[in-house]
């Protein structure tokens, strides 16, 4: 069987969804699935007709101009995705989504000629906050519902999120849940030099809690340091780079918060792990169901650690938590409630020892990858058994 997967990035780019296709493809492999993946190229990883020498799976990367209300600008990618269906031939596309690179596969002929499964990683949110993507979603609805049409099956999250999504609402007979899953594996226990640095970052005393995404609107990072000016024995950490890091930067140093709370902007993945080994809670704030799921989750249940999580309303962040038992949920945007929920875990180490304890379990039995590939894989098997 062989499955090509069309996705927006591939790691080194650093994001949930491309460090879940990371694991995924690898994982597909060892369930005698063929893999390969046609993504964009970014800042850290070149355009290349051909597969890096170092990826662990063949990973092609079309040229990319930019991108545009998050969205990636690549004119060549209908091109390069129709020549790799004929060099590939795969039996089945996997589409991940959103991508508006995707809908090209809705004007290929050798494209519409085999059966696509759609991995629905997020409905493209008309958010409150940033009012672009009202309109946007306007214009992308239309190639949106015409692939999940297409589609012979739909793979959701979480069921909180399948329940919630009105895009999927016309499909969900053709839905299946199979959540994100990580390999920890990949994540190894840091090196001494790595833990090293990590202490040099916190610096200051005081519980540990860090926040790792993109410095984005819907990730509630603002909500975090209206907390953070409550809980005065506290050291923050907020891990990632985006257009909000100036703004967040300027609201630090309005708050008078600099000697506790730091921006750390990119870490590699060694610094990242130390952070995670060292830290004491993992706080995720985000703010829409544009967070669909929350993958650091998982990243925080390899070391064992805690959790404070934002209860979306029909996002797949609190089902995570409810169905692993390992932190606490708070009401999003709220940030008096946020920095009771730290408070009490501050105050409880052996709490926290039992909650990092249930995530590592729930990492091994639920959302580790190899029964998250050998879903998937059996997901593609049924679709092309029913011709």
């Amino acid at each position: 069987m062989r499955v090509l997967h069309v996705g927006k990035y591939f790691p080194p780019f650093a994001g949930g969804m491309e460090y879940f296709l990371g694991d995924l493809l690898p994982a597909l492999r060892k369930q005698n699935v063929e893999v390969a993946a046609l993504v964009h190229a970014d800042a850290r990883s070149a355009a290349t007709r051909h597969p890096a020498a170092d990826d662990p799976v063949p990973v092609y990367r079309a040229p990319c101009l930019g991108r545009l209300l998050y969205a990636p600008i690549s004119p060549a990618f209908p091109i390069w995705l129709n020549r790799l269906i004929h060099e590939i031939e795969p039996d089945l596309l996997h589409l991940h989504l959103p991508n508006t690179s995707a809908f090209a596969a809705l004007s290929i002929p050798a494209a519409r000629r085999i059966p696509w499964v759609v991995h629905w990683h997020s409905d493209v949110v008309a958010s409150a906050i940033d009012p672009r993507l009202a309109l946007a979603y306007r214009l992308y609805r239309p190639f949106e519902q015409a692939l999940l049409a297409k589609a012979r099956a739909i793979i959701a999250t979480s069921p909180d999120y399948l329940e919630s999504s009105a895009a999927l609402a016309p499909w969900r007979h053709r839905c299946h849940v199979i959540p994100l899953g990580l390999d920890s594996d990949r994540i190894r226990n840091p090196k001494p030099e790595a833990l090293d640095t990590a202490e040099r970052l916190w610096a200051e005393p005081g519980t540990r809690i860090l926040a790792v995404g993109r410095l984005t609107y819907y990730k509630g990072h603002e909500i975090l340091l209206e907390a953070a000016a409550k809980l005065p024995d506290t050291r923050i950490l907020i891990v990632g780079t985006g257009d909000l890091h100036q703004p967040l930067q300027a609201k630090i140093v309005e708050m008078r918060l600099a000697s506790r709370v730091g921006l750390t902007g990119f870490m590699p993945d060694s610094t990242l792990n130390a952070l995670l080994a060292s830290c004491d809670l993992l706080c995720l704030p985000s703010l829409e169901r544009t967070e669909a799921f929350g993958l650091v989750q998982l990243e925080a249940m390899r070391f064992g650690k805690p959790v404070v999580v934002s209860d979306i309303p029909g996002s797949g962040t609190g089902w995570v938590v409810r169905e692993a038992g390992h932190g606490r949920l708070t009401p999003p945007g709220d940030p008096s409630q946020l920095a009771e929920r730290i408070r009490k875990l501050q105050a409880d180490r052996q709490l926290r020892q039992e909650l990092g304890d249930a995530g590592q379990r729930a990492l091994k039995k639920r959302f580790g990858i190899g029964p998250v590939s050998s879903a998937t894989a059996e997901l593609y098997r049924r679709v092309l058994s029913e011709g």
